[in-house]
């Protein structure tokens, strides 16, 4: 076997299609990871998996609120108008996922179900090494984190095995933290309970709304994936234990936890 063949390293992403914080994690991973070939495809599934639009826009409306529902909306349609309007200027922070991904030259696979039997025969057949979650909407099954040599990784933003589960980062600024956590951890058949590869603390600016400080931390979740895949590469990883018992989960916020968290100060926008 020849010296190129042994460094080879095969990763697949799986993603959502999220038009806002999402891209921020995969425009600065593109920017900083040394060998885009590597990456063998990006998998977009559905915003927040399997719900329908109308289910998605009254969760949305009900966490937001009349004015940021409508400011979150103008965002969209920028968002959608710039990204055409990128085929004629060619300016990164107009890019959406698809475009982000063409310009550096990714396949993008379109893909609900990702445990059906025919797309998992089309992974297997990419030879990976390593599969990455990055707000993947759907729990891996058994049979899909066998795939990768390596297994497959997700990040979340939060000291696990605390504050599992959905919207992380607003449960954090809700309780008061002084920090925010940054995880990458093995994926298992549940939520957020694989083993840990690499934690971060990540100090919370005062004045800083949710929106931008999940921005800012989807930038530096790219680098910490970047420094997770290169211990896992080189099998310096010392795997740490998830205990799921010592932690905490918690579920999509309701509109009175929304209500709670802006009385104590802080914006969603």
């Amino acid at each position: 076997m020849g010296n190129s063949e042994k460094m080879s390293f095969n990763i697949l992403f799986i993603t959502q299609d999220d038009p806002f914080y999402v891209p921020c994690f995969f425009e600065e991973f593109f920017r900083i990871f040394p060998n885009l070939k590597e990456i063998k495809a990006l998998v977009i599934q559905s915003a927040m998996g399997k719900k329908s639009t109308r289910t998605l826009v009254k969760q949305m409306y009900a966490f937001y609120g009349l004015v940021d529902f409508f400011r979150m909306g103008l965002r969209y349609v920028q968002v959608k108008t710039t990204n055409r309007l990128s085929k004629f200027y060619q300016k990164s922070e107009w890019y959406d996922l698809r475009r982000l991904s063409k310009v550096n030259g990714i396949e993008i696979l379109y893909q609900n179900d990702i445990h059906q039997p025919e797309f998992l025969d089309k992974l297997r057949r990419k030879d990976l090494d390593l599969i990455i979650s990055v707000a993947a909407p759907t729990i891996f099954k058994q049979e899909l984190i066998d795939i990768p040599r390596l297994g497959c990784i997700n990040i979340h933003h939060a000291p696990l095995p605390r504050y599992r589960g959905m919207m992380p980062n607003f449960w954090q600024l809700y309780h008061g933290e002084k920090t925010v956590g940054i995880t990458i951890h093995k994926i298992n058949p549940k939520i957020d309970e694989g083993e840990i590869i690499l934690q971060r603390q990540v100090l919370i600016n005062p004045s800083e709304s949710l929106d931008a400080l999940i921005k800012r931390t989807k930038r530096l979740g790219a680098h910490y994936m970047l420094e997770a895949i290169e211990m896992i590469r080189n099998g310096r990883v010392q795997y740490k234990e998830n205990r799921p018992g010592e932690g905490s989960y918690f579920s999509f916020p309701k509109r009175e936890d929304v209500r709670k968290f802006r009385g104590m100060g802080y914006r969603l926008l």
